[in-house]
């Protein structure tokens, strides 16, 4: 499959969907986005295609160099947008400026046979999206499977309800409320041939805990992979988590690898056919077949983990 990786990397599941996404023998990742794109950011990303040895495009959603001078000018420094955990688990910190503009990644690198995976607020795709030659002849881009939404009370059963969202039917999402603009314009763009929404109600009570943890631990230690790359990014996985669970032992939440093994695998996820709303800053989701939308309801962790471990 050819994926395209839209992330963040405020927090760490960004930067692990990464190394997933280039260790999957189902995947030939084709380019990666970043937001805002920041120096930082575009340095540890190149770190990481650099293990693989991967020469992909590369793109941000703001041209790294000017983004540091605004920085300095509000500041008095660059602000970081990497968080510490990347630099003390896997490289000493640095900045590189070289990354293409993130529309134009994916304007070349979007098509009818990839899959968009998005981890963080929707500016890149709202961006391409909004240009002339995009809004004057809607092109096929393929399918999207994005990490955010809600989905409540009348379209998750009220026993499969997360005890934190019991009876909600809208509520707050980062990334969609982080360029809300955007994602209306995402919802509304006709040329994807399947949209699916990874969101809160489900992934929230996804976790990357000690017994996940074991789980890599085991299989690195087996000599039945596929590709080598698989095993260098399942090694990588189990030292950032050690890291991360030496400081954090109940664990990380661990939402964009559960969208990225969805967009690989959907039956993964029980879905419902909905349409999407923002009210008063929060989201929700109505039922509303037909509508080309789905979001996820409830998913098989026994499946998610066969396919986030390539078993």
């Amino acid at each position: 499959m050819d994926v395209v990786w839209d992330m963040e990397t405020g927090d760490p599941d960004d930067f692990l969907t990464l190394l997933l996404l280039l260790g999957h023998p189902g995947v030939r990742l084709k380019a990666v986005t970043l937001t805002p794109g920041s120096a930082d950011q575009v340095a540890i990303v190149r770190w990481a295609l650099a293990q693989f040895g991967v020469d992909i495009p590369l793109g941000a959603g703001q041209d790294p160099a000017a983004l540091e001078r605004q920085d300095v000018r509000q500041h008095g420094a660059p602000k970081p947008r990497v968080s510490p955990w990347h630099w003390t688990t896997y490289t000493p910190e640095r900045r590189d400026h070289e990354a293409a503009p993130a529309v134009d990644v994916l304007g070349q690198s979007l098509g009818p046979d990839t899959m968009l995976v998005t981890g963080g607020p929707l500016k890149n795709l709202g961006a391409l999206l909004a240009t002339p030659e995009v809004q004057a002849k809607t092109p096929d881009l393929g399918r999207w499977v994005a990490q955010g939404g809600f989905a409540g009370e009348g379209v998750v059963p009220p026993d499969r309800q997360l005890d934190q969202f019991k009876g909600l039917v809208t509520c707050p999402t980062y990334n969609l409320n982080g360029a809300p603009k955007h994602a209306l314009r995402a919802l509304a763009y006709g040329g994807f041939r399947d949209r699916r929404f990874v969101s809160k109600n489900v992934c929230h009570g996804v976790f990357y805990d000690a017994a996940l943890h074991a789980v890599f631990q085991r299989r690195v230690a087996e000599d039945d992979y596929p590709l080598e790359r698989t095993r260098l990014a399942h090694r990588l996985i189990v030292q950032g988590m050690s890291a991360y669970l030496a400081r954090s032992p109940e664990g990380k939440k661990f939402h964009d690898p559960l969208a990225a093994c969805c967009a690989l695998e959907p039956d993964i996820g029980e879905w419902a056919e909905v349409e999407l709303y923002r009210e008063k800053g929060a989201w929700g989701a109505r039922l509303a077949p037909g509508s080309g939308t789905r979001i996820i309801t409830g998913y098989r962790p026994e499946r998610f983990v066969e396919v986030l471990t390539a078993r």
